[in-house]
């Protein structure tokens, strides 16, 4: 059996490192999850913070919104790579089925945290 998708949470300022703390809160640990933070970064600072995240293994990179600059990131770094896939609008409920469903094969769980996060997302009923 190969080893455990990892995922990258990267965003603005404290974001990532809010969702990781939720999911610890309720899986019981970080779940393959890893967190990177753009505050102070540049793009090449942020390409190595993301690279360093990733380390070398195959991984889902989830990033706070499509067009902002940690997108932007992390698609120039997944580019031409076969062990990365970017999902953007993260939400916590992409990130604790990601958690639990780490044995996926890469593509799958980008697609399933996609659907899994766009499930979510509603209008609440009052």
């Amino acid at each position: 059996m190969s080893e455990p998708l990892v995922g990258v949470i990267v965003a603005h300022t404290e974001v990532a490192a809010a969702l990781l703390a939720a999911v610890r809160a309720i899986a019981g640990d970080d779940a393959g999850l890893v967190a990177v933070s753009n505050r102070g970064c540049d793009r090449l600072a942020l390409s190595r913070e993301l690279e360093a995240a990733i380390g070398g293994r195959p991984a889902v990179v989830f990033t706070d919104m499509a067009g902002g600059s940690c997108a932007h990131t992390a698609i120039a770094l997944a580019r031409g790579r076969l062990d990365v896939e970017v999902v953007t609008g993260v939400n916590l409920a992409m990130l604790l089925d990601f958690a639990f469903h780490r044995e996926l094969p890469l593509a799958e769980a980008a697609r399933r945290a996609v659907e899994v996060g766009r499930a979510a997302v509603g209008l609440a009923a009052r």
